[in-house]
């Protein structure tokens, strides 16, 4: 079978072939990922059009443009959110997991997401943001609100009319907490990005808070996801739970194996700026693109016994966070937030059963999430 296929109902090309998905991801020059020109533009506005503020700040994501601008505004918030800056963070995770997976124990019915897999990543990205702890909740509800248009839920009609509400939710609570760090800076990420400069070149205030409501929403939610689904991966083997246990240096390659096995983003979109060539098919100018992660992640030519969840594999050079300029910017703290809870989890629970009868994911084209999970933790 052919590693790039053309599907009539997306009306796109679908890439599967790993080489070919990594050849993509590397070629930003033919490849474009802005939704605001291209093929995507056009549905996308007709949707969204009522949709102002949803709008206005959705086309300021860096991660949905192309250079020079993404490599401008990349370069201004990676001066905010260094590796330094990441692994300060561990000590606080650290503390965060315990206090979430202890009172677990004794129960054999844990909604995992609700007390654990949420409840991480929204703190840890809320307090590095500066983002108040009463507002939480809120913004779970407002970032999944974005999700439903950013993965593009597909049996959602109402989607743009709830993220309009909740881009404007996260806007006016930004807004103040930015205008307040500009002349009270703190040791926060909205701290960092109001004071980055590039050649005299500072963020706007709106390119602040775009990327901040970026950054909260992919803070906590590909995060999340990454967690819930690697305990459905240890649950299906469980050797390899107590396999980490045992060997806990191996929470590294531990975090690098769920996300190729059963990462959070399944696939990526591009369009094609000009004619090329994927594998064995000519795409035409404007053609849509989908880089198919998932799929290359079990390609057999890359990865021996795909369909097998280890965690010492290597090499283990999967595409779950993409490749080239538009590698995952928050990629560091994902992998720190997953390895000291799967570590700790194992210290702490012999098995991590799950109770959910069947697994149903959330019918989207770019996210591996799950509706629910819910678990029982068997101590040690």
């Amino acid at each position: 079978m052919s590693p790039v296929v053309w599907n009539a109902r997306w009306s796109g090309w679908v890439v599967t072939g790993y080489d070919e998905v990594i050849g993509g991801y590397k070629n930003h020059e033919q490849l474009s990922s802005d939704r605001f020109t291209g093929p995507f533009a056009e549905s996308l506005r007709t949707q969204a059009s009522t949709y102002e503020q949803l709008l206005t700040f959705l086309s300021a994501f860096f991660v949905w443009k192309d250079q020079p601008y993404h490599t401008h505004i990349r370069t201004l918030v990676n001066k905010a959110f260094t590796p330094r800056a990441v692994e300060a963070l561990r000590p606080r995770v650290r503390e965060l997991v315990r206090q979430l997976a202890d009172p677990l124990e004794g129960r054999d019915d844990v909604d995992f997401f609700a007390e654990f897999a949420f409840q991480l990543p929204v703190i840890v990205i809320a307090e590095f943001l500066g983002v108040p702890p009463e507002a939480r909740e809120d913004v779970k509800v407002w970032s999944e609100d974005l999700g439903a248009v950013i993965f593009v839920n597909g049996d959602d009609d109402e989607r743009h009319r709830r993220g309009e509400e909740a881009m404007r939710n996260l806007v006016d609570l930004l807004r103040p907490i930015v205008r307040a760090r500009r002349t009270d800076p703190r040791d926060d990420l909205l701290s960092g990005m109001v004071q980055a400069e590039e050649r005299g070149d500072f963020l706007s205030e709106d390119e602040v808070i775009a990327n901040a409501v970026l950054m909260v929403f992919a803070g906590h939610e590909t995060t999340m996801n990454l967690i819930a689904n690697g305990i459905v991966a240890f649950d299906r083997f469980p050797e390899q739970w107590q396999r980490l246990h045992d060997n806990p240096d191996l929470a590294r390659t531990t975090v690098e194996e769920v996300l190729r096995y059963d990462g959070p983003i399944k696939a990526m979109a591009r369009f094609a700026k000009q004619p090329l060539v994927i594998g064995d098919q000519k795409i035409g100018t404007n053609d849509r693109v989908l880089l198919a992660m998932y799929a290359a992640n079990h390609d057999p030519k890359q990865f021996g016994n795909p369909e097998e969840f280890d965690i010492a594999r290597m090499p283990n050079r999967h595409a779950g966070f993409g490749y080239g300029i538009h590698m995952c910017l928050g990629a560091p703290l994902a992998r720190l937030e997953a390895s000291e809870a799967f570590t700790y989890l194992t210290e702490r629970y012999s098995r991590i059963e799950v109770r959910t009868p069947e697994l149903r994911y959330n019918p989207n084209m770019v996210s591996r999430s799950l509706k629910r999970l819910h678990v029982a933790p068997h101590a040690r």
